[in-house]
């Protein structure tokens, strides 16, 4: 603290000029006191004006006085310098590029303390000085040192705006107000100020409560946010005990019928087994019987063979009827089958339930909006696998290349009848359901439709209700060679763009955005919209003449 008085001191005991402590102190008629050497140095460049000046209160004196050196002050200076090393003012006192100088300093400029509003000017300490010491200077307005006072001043006129004009919204001096803005809505500076100083609390207290209620929200996400944690932890936890029973009930029905098989197994190697040893039994009956006929067929005597050739040639009758083709038997051939139809049922329950489980985000009311692609290679980061449902294919349709392609054919298909399979028009739904953001695309020959459908479309007649886009479950695209056109709850909107033998779909569903793309060297957007999807959605497509063919593109 003791320093920081001495450095205080000293710095009240510099000259302005040359911002050192003072040598050989003068004192000038206005009261000021400089170096001897300094002050004789700048009246020496003011001679040529006939008129000297005090550089800090700017009083002139005529003729050039003559400096009388000031003992008092000469002896403060002296005992000021025995109370330590004589030093400059610290680096931090100077102005730098960041700071407001002081606009009297001469040389090296401190930093400015203060900024007076009525000279629009800045002073360090000691030039502010006069401003509390001379009667005149102390009514003037003092505001924290700031690099912005020539905003102050009108450019036109170049005084100082001590006005506002509502009518133009802007602040103008006093020449202005009678000049090109007469007549306008005046008042003073001040007054605008205050009226707009209250606005600005009430400004301040609605981002206060907004501020609040934003970090209430926070909060409230936070909490939201550990909850889907606990939540999605006991989903996981929920999922592995139920997966572990069924697979414990699928384990313990496949030993069932292992076990089933094993006893059948038995029984028929058992009945197999007493069938063998009752033919082994026949046979050596059989075998004796002909060794008795074939010694009877070489006796001589005529008599014994006669005697004896009927009780020897007699067979039993067998009571077993025995088949040929034992070998063609078929005895569990069936299992394999009857397993996976089991199988293909409980694929089909699984593909059908699994949809029902809410995996899709919730609304909270609060969204990022996410940046839309702008290149095919953006696209592509979204691409996804796309098959299609063998249960949904009209039966005039052609599934082939893994259920990526479709055609549609003169012949009808046997397909096995199902709930999900349209009936009447030549439809077909993806196996995968579509949520988030999601690309594909397909590629196609003459008439077809590419399109999006929510599981729960009708599937029976040929009604709109049934149809891509004649109805609010569905969006479609329908592509010719000649045309586009885009239909949605029975609403047609005609389509222009480039022809292409391939359709790109982006759907971003909780944004609610579905486009359609052109795609050939370039990509080419041919419609978008804007709505809200309420459930998962399914790629589709639909077609109008035979051998029309689409399928989905593999992307890389």
């Amino acid at each position: 603290m003791a320093q920081q008085d001495t450095q205080l001191n000293r710095v009240k005991f510099c000259c302005s000029i040359c911002l050192d402590l003072l040598r050989d102190p003068v004192t000038l008629p206005c009261g000021h006191n400089y170096c001897m050497s300094c002050i004789k140095t700048h009246w020496d460049e003011e001679d040529e004006k006939k008129i000297h000046s005090c550089p800090q209160c700017r009083q002139t004196f005529t003729p050039r006085p003559v400096p009388v050196k000031n003992n008092m002050l000469a002896e403060l200076v002296e005992d000021l310098k025995n109370t330590g090393p004589q030093a400059a003012p610290a680096d931090h006192c100077y102005a730098g590029p960041e700071d407001v100088a002081c606009d009297f300093c001469t040389g090296r400029q401190l930093k400015a303390l203060k900024s007076c509003l009525v000279c629009l000017a800045s002073y360090c300490e000691s030039h502010l000085q006069p401003h509390y010491d001379v009667a005149p200077l102390k009514k003037h307005r003092l505001v924290d040192a700031s690099k912005k006072l020539q905003e102050s001043i009108c450019s036109r006129h170049d005084e100082v705006m001590k006005m506002f004009c509502r009518t133009d919204q802007q602040c103008i001096c006093f020449l202005c107000s009678v000049d090109e803005h007469r007549g306008h809505d005046i008042v003073a500076a001040a007054a605008e100020r205050a009226e707009r100083q209250t606005e600005l609390g009430v400004c301040r207290q609605k981002i206060l409560q907004r501020i609040q209620d934003r970090e209430k929200v926070v909060k409230g996400l936070n909490r939201e946010m550990e909850a889907i944690s606990r939540s999605a932890d006991k989903a996981l936890e929920d999922r592995k005990k139920i997966l572990a029973e069924l697979i414990q009930l699928i384990a313990t029905k496949g030993a069932e019928v292992k076990q089933q098989i094993r006893i059948k197994q038995e029984a028929e190697v058992s009945r197999v087994k007493e069938l063998q040893e009752k033919l082994e039994q026949e046979i050596t009956e059989l075998k004796r019987t002909d060794a008795e006929l074939e010694q009877l067929s070489h006796t001589e005597d005529h008599n014994h063979f006669l005697q004896n050739y009927p009780s020897v040639s007699r067979l039993s009758e067998s009571t077993d009827s025995f088949s040929t083709n034992i070998h063609s038997v078929q005895y569990f051939e069936d299992v394999p089958v009857a397993v996976s139809e089991v199988r293909e049922k409980l694929q089909n329950i699984l593909s059908e339930l699994w949809t029902n489980v809410p995996l899709t985000a919730t609304e909270t009311g609060v969204s990022v909006p996410q940046p839309e692609p702008r290149s095919r290679a953006e696209f592509l980061q979204y691409s996804c696998e796309i098959t299609l449902d063998p249960n949904t294919a009209q039966p005039y349709l052609v599934l082939s290349d893994g259920n990526r392609k479709a055609t549609l054919v003169s012949k009808q298909q046997s397909y096995s009848p199902h709930p999900d399979r349209f009936t009447s028009w030549r439809q077909v739904l993806s196996r995968e359901s579509l949520t988030g953001r999601c690309y594909w695309e397909v590629e196609r020959r003459e008439g077809v439709c590419v399109a999006l459908a929510y599981k729960n479309i009708s599937r029976e007649g040929d009604s709109n209700e049934s149809k891509f886009g004649n109805n609010d479950k569905s969006w479609a695209l329908y592509c010719t060679k000649h045309s586009y056109n885009f239909w949605h709850d029975n609403m047609r909107t005609p389509v222009s763009g480039p022809r292409s033998s391939r359709v790109g779909a982006y759907l971003d569903h909780s944004a609610g955005i579905l486009s359609f793309y052109s795609i050939s060297d370039t990509m080419t957007l041919l419609h978008s919209v804007q709505t809200t999807f309420t459930q998962p959605l399914y790629a589709g497509l639909c077609f109008y003449f035979v051998e029309d063919t689409a399928a989905f593109c593999k992307l890389e």
